[in-house]
């Protein structure tokens, strides 16, 4: 089979409510600098990929209202690498459209490569990363499989999805025995007893949301689990080649919105797994900064100023730039989060429900979301 050029396409349009107040509707998460040092998450997501895949090959796919605030905020991609999408459609109209771009740019999709990864991850070493990204692509090419990279799970996480795999490995051409996997079944965000039966069974990974196939594969796949989504990629990428924008993005319009993991890779017929060899963290929620930042003796951890005094296991963040002085007297496990026009308290075991703050500040017309 001849050689792909390889690309990546790096999924930036969720709206990480859960890190309110400081991610809002026009700067969510992953343009923030959440791990520290001087990189926004996407920026670091570009890096992370840049000595496999050079930057004009690299692709942010996004949300119209995200989109001009990426190019803007210097996401080291060319301008035009910016893909935004018509509409929200989840996971499977970022794909699709993606998809659809990159047939209308090179043509046949056949000799093209896709890597599919997240720009609202915390991943490292980088090097880790990109042999199994280079692992999962050889993968993916040699075999016309579509592959995700599963992430051994630390704990019995209920709010992740999981992937079982076959115990048998995958051989694949030039990578060590044990580098690819076969995938049985992707299951769903279990309860904590099923969980912990995922753990203790070695079979089990958590979903890290990466992907990748040949773009061909891709079409190829979806023409068996949901041809009418395979027929508007395809509508879509002749409507971009001849460059009628309005045609594609009505038929954006027609897809569901729907998780690109219940479409297509629950029902794939072949699909393999790449075993992470690299740390990851999905940065979900204003707890992970406990497991980014290094805590004092009291177990607190603090981004901007602030004075806390019999205060234990707390996370703080003052982003008013010395503003508004914050300070914290005999609590525990809390999370205080202050920026010039809002802010936020919770308990540490809470922090999943910041989004019915958001929900509910929406619906009031609150300019501060």
């Amino acid at each position: 089979m001849s050689p792909c050029t390889r690309v990546a396409v790096i999924m930036a349009g969720g709206s990480g409510e859960r890190f309110w107040p400081l991610s809002r509707a026009q700067r969510p998460k992953q343009l923030l600098r959440l791990a520290g040092g001087e990189e926004t998450l996407l920026q670091q997501a570009v890096s992370r990929v840049a000595p496999l895949v050079s930057p004009e090959r690299v692709f942010v796919a996004t949300s119209r209202i995200l989109a001009e605030a990426i190019r803007a905020g210097d996401a080291r991609v060319p301008a035009a690498n910016v893909l935004a999408e018509p509409a929200k459609r989840n996971t499977t109209g970022c794909l699709a459209w993606a998809a659809a771009n990159l047939i209308a740019r090179h043509g046949d999709p056949a000799a093209v490569s896709m890597a599919v990864l997240t720009a609202d991850h915390l991943i490292g070493p980088p090097d880790a990363f990109r042999a199994c990204i280079a692992n999962a692509l050889a993968a993916a090419e040699a075999h016309d499989a579509l592959v995700t990279i599963g992430i051994a799970p630390a704990h019995p996480e209920t709010g992740y999805g999981y992937i079982e795999a076959e115990d048998e490995a995958v051989a694949v051409a030039g990578l060590p025995a044990g580098a690819v996997r076969a995938v049985r079944s992707f299951r769903e965000k279990p309860d904590r007893a099923t969980a912990e039966g995922y753990v203790a069974s070695g079979r089990h990974y958590w979903n890290s949301g990466m992907f990748f196939w040949r773009v061909a594969t891709f079409l190829a796949e979806l023409d068996h689990a949901a041809p009418a989504v395979a027929a508007v990629v395809r509508g879509m990428a002749e409507a971009l080649r001849a460059g009628d924008e309005a045609a594609a993005e009505r038929l954006f319009g027609t897809l569901e919105d729907r998780s690109i993991d219940y479409v297509l890779m629950e029902k794939a017929r072949r699909v393999l797994l790449v075993p992470a060899t690299f740390g990851w963290d999905d940065v979900g929620s204003w707890d992970a900064l406990a497991r980014v930042h290094a805590p004092d003796a009291a177990g607190n951890v603090r981004d901007g100023a602030a004075v806390l005094a019999d205060a234990r296991d707390c996370i703080v963040v003052n982003a008013t730039g010395g503003r508004t002085a914050v300070g914290l007297v005999g609590v525990e496990g809390l999370v205080v989060v202050v920026t010039d026009d809002a802010v936020l308290v919770v308990p540490k075991d809470r922090v999943q429900d910041v989004k019915r703050i958001v929900t509910a500040l929406r619906e009031q017309g609150a300019p501060q979301v």
